[in-house]
């Protein structure tokens, strides 16, 4: 059999395969086991920051996993100590919680909401259509996309989830009872949909009055991806909790709850806990993706060609304005909206030798290391224009 019919064999089919078997990375590409290259455009989904086959993690990785490979988080770990001292420093937050994933990290975010809300009576999640919160029935709950809801009812009570960027149905969500807003500033998998600066004020203002705690999901968006450390950096606001996972372990499972000085007691001995969150390996790792991204120039790179990047787009969108229908994001979280399906436009780029991904149906979705170059943004731009001529 071959490895297809193998994986249709043994797995719950969930997953839509590329048709490629990948046989190892080296930079910013992908070679599988025919020997072709390709140029990573989308990074694991936003997981690969510093590429493949980094020296300097590679290192990290193989230093800890001799030391050991797992303690209980009954001890002190040098490893989780040196990482979540890095993230307090470079975030400005003052507490953190590791976890094994975006998804637990959602789930531990909630967690802290209801046990800080429900003393003050607050009790009520208010979250925003379009969002993609992670799989799991806390991050379900506060989600309204059916793709990932159907079949798996009943969800959490007390949760509201309001139209994105609809400041009307914003105040109508929220009262005294909501103990907090959970919210992607930039909505990855929904498209790469930034929020309004009117949104985000009348935000500002109905914390003010009702005083619930306000949750930035920056689990695709953060650490470095938007040419920023986190994407809610974009706008005059500040998060009380920030979650955040891909990139930050450096391809091994982590991640990540932050949390402000306001909900720096709300978890005590007990309450909440994880065996495998805070791998010593994974920390380990994670220190190397954020020295890198804050000391070694991966945030300035990731500004200044997401510059570059969101440059070609738009000359793009200019010069097809019947195919490209709107260009948004941030850094390297960019998103080109076309005005028909967009899967035909990724195999196209596939076959010459470029791998992008598309969500949405219709929603172009640029992720690629944080470490790409101008040649790799200007390759890619050539192939997309040479592909949009090509479509009637």
């Amino acid at each position: 059999m071959n490895a297809a019919e193998r994986e249709s064999a043994v797995f719950f089919h969930t997953y839509k395969r590329l048709p490629l078997e990948i046989d190892h990375g080296e930079g910013v590409y992908l070679f599988t086991k025919d020997g072709k290259r390709y140029l990573d455009m989308f990074g694991g989904l936003a997981v690969n920051a510093l590429g493949y086959g980094d020296s300097d993690l590679l290192e990290a990785i193989q230093d800890q996993s001799r030391r050991y490979i797992h303690l209980s988080n009954y001890y002190l770990q040098e490893p989780q100590l040196r990482l979540a001292e890095a993230l307090v420093k470079h975030s400005g937050f003052s507490r953190v919680f590791f976890s094994n994933s975006g998804t637990e990290a959602i789930e531990g975010a909630l967690k802290i909401a209801r046990k800080w809300g429900t003393p003050r009576g607050k009790t009520d999640l208010v979250s925003f259509s379009n969002a993609f919160h992670g799989r799991t029935f806390g991050a379900l709950s506060i989600m309204d996309r059916p793709n990932y809801r159907e079949g798996y009812g009943p969800f959490l009570p007390n949760c509201c989830v309001a139209a994105f960027n609809d400041v009307d149905q914003l105040h109508h969500a929220i009262s005294r009872k909501t103990t907090a807003v959970v919210l992607e500033f930039i909505q990855g998998e929904g498209g790469i949909h930034p929020v309004s600066e009117p949104f985000v004020a009348a935000l500002n203002a109905l914390k003010r009055q009702f005083g619930f705690l306000l949750i930035a999901d920056e689990i695709q968006s953060g650490i470095g991806r938007t040419g920023k450390m986190f994407g809610f950096q974009y706008f005059n606001i500040s998060p009380d909790i920030v979650t955040v996972a891909k990139p930050i372990g450096g391809g091994l499972p982590l991640g990540a709850i932050l949390g402000s000085e306001h909900v720096a007691s709300v978890l005590e001995p007990g309450v909440h806990g994880t065996t495998f969150g805070g791998n010593p390996v994974a920390c380990a790792a994670g220190s190397v993706v954020l020295r890198k991204v804050t000391d070694g120039g991966l945030l300035r790179n990731a500004e200044q060609m997401g510059s570059i990047l969101r440059s070609g787009l738009d000359t793009l969108h200019e010069e097809f304005p019947h195919l490209v229908k709107e260009v948004r994001g941030f850094g390297l979280m960019q998103g080109m909206e076309l005005t028909r399906e967009g899967e035909g436009v990724v195999a196209s780029l596939r076959e010459r030798g470029i791998l992008l991904n598309c969500t949405g149906k219709t929603v172009l979705r640029f992720l690629p290391p944080l470490t790409i170059t101008e040649n790799h943004i200007t390759e890619t731009i050539t192939h997309l224009r040479e592909i949009f001529r090509s479509l009637k």
